[in-house]
């Protein structure tokens, strides 16, 4: 029998194919040549690649037979997920490869700005002896502040510990129990940035993140303060940050990563008070050759039926087709989750409700944590690193099964408790023949509402005339909704309404809302597919 074909279309560590093993016929192909990749994949049934090759939609079709594509880093831009997941192909990437390398740089970055490490560099290499314009800092007794309490973060918290700087951290997904373990005092944004001499940013880039720190931000932050963001381009208001510095508002920012890359036409390269790398986050030997290890491992698995847990879009392995379509929603169900916890999540059940607790459903409590996490953590979130990233922030996590459900065939159920005290809720179900994905209840409150990129989920006092003052500020704003249901438990009670719109809505639309109706909640809710 011939042996299955795996592409390695880049440059990996020789490590990856030992990795491998002896099971599949590796060939290699250079996959900038747009003709030479599409020929090399017709026959493949693995692909390896890293950022340069383009796995787009045309190059997914010119294999009747690919089941994987690797992406040996983090970054999966030039693979089309979508695309991939229709066509049945599993996408995996190696999330935790480069995590040392970022924390490394990051310090690198800190310790560049408070000694001005580069200029100095690049003043003497020109012949000039500058002692007295290069006197820097000590971050001896600094003020370390973080945004972002993942793993990156937990390892910078570490490093510059060892400096004997203080270290403080806005997550709102942490708990005071976690940051007291790493030795770290939690503080709101504002804070944070008032009270930091260097700030490092590493959150994940969603629209409610992006351009997080801007001219407002900025203006919080000390005249001698650093910032620095290895993270993702567009954190930071690249035209606010070119403004604080040029003005000396700010000391001065050390920079991996752009909205635009290469940034050749921004400003920021021209200041002397700024120091830049060219996103060398991943890019370490080490980095490199646990990518490519880790995403040999993966098609290894894939190719063998296994599970993979590091699977971005569907998740492989031995799982009953009764289970299977659940994987997606519980995903989603998480994603709602965890929006709706607007405190630090002390901890999490996850309820499997009818006949396929025959089956084994462990992938469905996988799948949640998923879900939660994908949206509050900076790295890349898979079925092999969600539990760790509930295990860092001290989660409880149980999975409970019950055979019997009353209303639904099955029911998938995310409930779990926040640090205020308070609980938060969501179930889903499937219907039909074609396993539509529906919300069936939110916090309490009974809904069947079908899944959409985006929902906006409400409460407030029932009262007569609500949804004509929401729906006009909609309507004027050009947001159209696409399916509304309320519910509510008693006439003249709260009530939740759960809107599907057509569009992203505007933050201001959203404060406008929240006042004309005098909200207790309003959320928008992009979900992201599973």
């Amino acid at each position: 029998m011939a042996k299955p074909i795996v592409l390695i279309a880049e440059e990996l560590s020789p490590a990856t194919v030992e990795a491998l093993g002896p099971d599949f016929d590796v060939r290699y192909v250079d996959g900038t040549d747009r003709p030479a990749l599409l020929a090399a994949l017709a026959e493949a049934s693995a692909v390896l690649i890293r950022s340069a090759t383009k796995m787009d939609e045309e190059a997914i079709a010119a294999s009747a037979i690919l089941k994987v594509i690797a992406r040996a880093g983090v970054g999966l831009d030039n693979v089309d997920i979508k695309a991939a997941t229709t066509a049945g192909v599993m996408v995996v990437n190696a999330p935790t490869s480069n995590i040392i390398s970022a924390a490394e740089l990051t310090v690198g970055h800190i310790l560049s700005l408070a000694r001005h490490i580069p200029a100095a560099h690049g003043a003497l290499a020109q012949g000039l002896w500058k002692r007295s314009k290069y006197t820097g800092v000590e971050l001896y007794e600094k003020t370390i502040g973080i945004i972002g309490l993942g793993r990156i973060g937990a390892l910078i918290t570490a490093r510059m510990q060892a400096f004997g700087t203080n270290v403080v951290a806005y997550d709102p997904y942490v708990t005071s129990a976690r940051a007291q373990q790493l030795g770290v005092t939690l503080l709101r944004l504002d804070e944070l940035l008032a009270q930091s001499d260097f700030i490092t940013i590493h959150m994940p880039k969603t629209p409610e993140t992006t351009g997080m720190i801007s001219t407002d931000q900025l203006a919080l932050m000390k005249s001698t303060a650093f910032i620095i963001n290895v993270a993702r381009g567009g954190l930071i208001d690249e035209d606010a940050l070119y403004t604080a510095l040029k003005s000396g508002r700010i000391a001065g920012a050390g920079l991996d990563v752009f909205v635009n890359e290469p940034p050749t036409d921004s400003p920021l390269l021209a200041l002397e008070n700024v120091v830049v790398t060219p996103h060398l986050g991943a890019s370490t030997d080490e980095a490199q050759e646990k990518a490519g290890v880790s995403v040999a491992r993966s098609v290894r698995l894939a190719l063998d039926g296994e599970l993979v847990p590091d699977a971005v879009n569907v998740a492989g392995g031995v799982i009953d087709p009764s289970v299977r379509p659940g994987i997606p929603l519980m995903e989603k169900l998480g994603q709602v989750f965890s929006a709706l916890a607007d405190d630090p999540i002390t901890n999490i059940d996850i309820e499997v409700r009818g006949e396929i607790v025959e089956f084994d459903v462990n992938v469905l409590k996988l799948a949640a944590l998923k879900g939660i996490f994908s949206n509050i953590v900076s790295e890349s979130v898979s079925y092999v690193n969600a539990p760790l990233l509930a295990e860092q922030r001290g989660i409880t996590v149980r999975l409970l099964t019950d055979a019997v459900s009353e209303e639904y065939r099955n029911v998938l159920t995310i409930r779990g408790a926040l640090a205020d005290g308070t609980q938060v809720s969501v179930s889903g179900t499937l219907t039909g023949t074609k396993q539509a994905q529906k919300i069936v209840e939110i916090n309490g409150y009974d809904v069947e509402v079908p899944f959409a990129e985006h929902l906006i989920v409400m409460t407030y006092v029932d009262r007569p005339g609500i949804v004509a003052v929401y729906g006009k500020e909609f309507g004027d704003a050009d947001i159209n909704i696409a399916g509304m249901q309320i519910a509510r438990r008693k006439a003249g009670g709260e009530a939740l309404s759960v809107l599907t719109v057509d569009s992203p809505v505007p933050v201001e639309l959203l404060d406008k809302v929240r006042s004309a109706i005098d909200a207790t909640l309003l959320k928008e809710i992009d979900i992201l597919e599973a």
